[in-house]
């Protein structure tokens, strides 16, 4: 398959090889028939004689042939030739999920969302069919230029080098994303495809995986024992609800998982309306696995009490006969002269850490509570309290729990861009999570590169510096055009209309000396004879071009 001109089955030609998986090799072809650019899966040679390995392929072509979703790549044609078994299919332009990942790091949360919408909706198409993809993961999520997510390898459930964790019908693929049943050999079922869409979530929203470690049985142990790193404590201005939707994704109990991907899909498409922001966070109850065996010590036998002695229950009656009388005086005491509460005022911690305010704090009497509200300021440096209530100096009872607010970071406020040159503006907002859409317009007043104008985002502009965005800069470009036909004109006249779109122009005057004067008499003189370059040349002003017009 890697001859340019090979063909399969006198209709698809190789184009070029896009890369390869556990299986098969992906090559770029074209349908020949319907003039269209396709993607082609081969199973590898070696692997084509092996019926298990055989089996899964074709796994593959009947699942995703079944299924028509604008989420899932779509199936065109499956065959063999020559021994070599194929799966045509869908050409998705673009990138996976795990190369935006890198590229970008953590998405903002409405990109996330977006993104894990249609994730959903396709996973949901398949469960409705009944086909458990098995091995959800970024690597088989393909993401077109123009954001539409396409979910790619159904079936395909092994991978060079990777250790088989679970039985025949669960998935083989990336432990990073191995729901924990699947990892003790139980059978995959959508609620393991569930926790394993809450890990592309997490995924999304940190840039990084919840467990990795060195070899894969490791990272398949921690998905079994640990719990899935709060989300939240990644990025404090995530809602509650995202953080609720992970949680219930990937609790290590199946049966606290959501029921279907539609209920997921549900949760997702309203996690972000301002009344879920602050919904209270779900704590689930212990992840012990339905069905497993807890093993208890033997109940031992109760002795038989002993005969008590009567001058035992005589003194036990007198001594709960004192306690009785000593707590009824306690309580009217108590009663009829309440102590005064102990006040103090509230220091000044603003500008603190939050573990040094919560020790300045604690010095007078007073508490810090753990609910924080952290949000983006114009001043003050990340993890730094700025807000205190009750406001500073208040007295209050001792004991009282102080709420603050924590800076999340500088607010960025964008500049005056026009006027400066776009290398340097290209410098400015590198790293800052802003999309310059260029636009060149041709002018002969300013340097090149200069940007003429600033759209989108204007001056002082405050971002949010997690999130993502787009600014549009005009800059000065040379002038390009088609040398118009001036021969014949008018020598000034060709001058000024050149000159008037930003040619420079040179004029040659050319000598009569040595004419006779039958040829002098033929001469029309003012008026262009040639020009350099030539009338419909394709003509770029820079700095030492022009145009030189001849004349008499």
């Amino acid at each position: 398959m890697s001859q340019m001109s090979e063909m399969i089955r006198n209709r698809y030609m190789i184009v070029s090889r896009l890369g390869e998986g556990g299986m098969a090799d992906v090559y770029l072809a074209l349908d020949t028939l319907l003039n269209r650019e396709v993607a082609i899966k081969v199973l590898r040679g070696e692997l084509s004689e092996d019926p298990i390995n055989l089996l899964r392929f074709q796994r593959e072509a009947n699942a995703a042939s079944a299924l028509s979703h604008p989420n899932i790549v779509e199936i065109f044609d499956v065959g063999e030739e020559g021994g070599k078994h194929y799966i045509v299919m869908e050409y998705v332009r673009g990138k996976t999920l795990k190369q935006l990942i890198a590229q970008r790091g953590a998405l903002d949360k409405e990109e996330a969302v977006a993104l894990m919408k249609q994730l959903c909706s396709g996973v949901s198409e398949a469960h409705k069919n009944g086909i458990i993809h098995r091995d959800i993961k970024p690597q088989n999520i393909l993401v077109k230029d123009d954001g539409t997510v396409k979910i790619a390898d159904f079936g395909i459930a092994t991978a060079q080098n990777a250790i088989q964790l679970t039985q025949a019908d669960s998935v083989l693929g990336s432990v990073h994303y191995l729901a924990p049943e699947c990892a003790r050999g139980e059978s995959a079922s959508e609620q393991s495809d569930i926790y394993s869409l809450g890990i592309v979530f997490y995924e999304l929203l940190t840039g990084g995986l919840p467990h990795t470690g060195d070899a894969p049985m490791q990272i398949a142990l921690k998905h079994m024992r640990e719990e899935i790193p709060s989300v939240r404590a990644f990025n404090p201005t995530l809602p509650t609800s995202i953080e609720n939707i992970i949680s219930k994704s990937t609790v290590k109990n199946k049966v606290h998982r959501y029921a279907s991907t539609k209920l997921l899909c549900d949760d997702l498409a309203s996690c972000l309306e301002e009344k879920r922001k602050q919904e209270s966070l779900v704590v689930f109850e212990s992840d012990q696995q339905v069905g497993e065996t807890i093993v208890i010590d033997h109940v031992k036998k109760a002795e038989e009490p002993e005969k008590k002695s009567n001058l035992a229950s005589i003194l036990m009656g007198v001594g709960m006969g004192v306690v009785a009388i000593a707590f009824t005086i306690m309580m009217i005491l108590s009663l009829s002269t309440p102590p005064q509460p102990r006040m103090v005022a509230i220091p000044d911690i603003a500008g603190m850490t939050f573990a040094q305010a919560r020790e300045e704090l604690e010095s007078v009497g007073l508490t810090l509570s753990t609910s924080v509200r952290y949000e983006l300021t114009d001043d003050i440096d990340f993890g730094l309290i700025f807000a205190v209530r009750p406001l500073v100096s208040t007295e209050v009872e001792i004991g009282t729990s102080i709420s603050v607010s924590i800076s999340n970071g500088k607010y960025f406020v964008v500049e005056d861009y026009v006027g400066r040159n776009i290398d340097e503006v290209r410098k400015l907002l590198e790293n800052r999570r802003i999309t310059i859409r260029l636009e060149r317009e041709p002018n002969s007043d300013e340097e090149v590169g200069t940007i003429l104008r600033q759209d989108i985002l204007m001056p002082n502009d405050k971002l949010d510096p997690t999130r993502q965005y787009e600014i549009r800069l005009t800059i000065a470009s040379n002038i390009e055009l088609v040398l118009p036909n001036l021969i014949g004109s008018d020598v000034d006249s060709a001058r000024a209309t050149l000159e008037d779109q930003g040619v420079v122009v040179n004029l040659v005057q050319r000598s009569t000396e040595g004419m006779s004067e039958e040829e002098l008499e033929s001469i029309t003189y003012g008026v262009v004879l040639e020009m350099t370059p030539t009338q419909g040349s394709y003509y770029i002003q820079h700095e030492d071009a022009s145009v030189t017009l001849y004349y008499y």
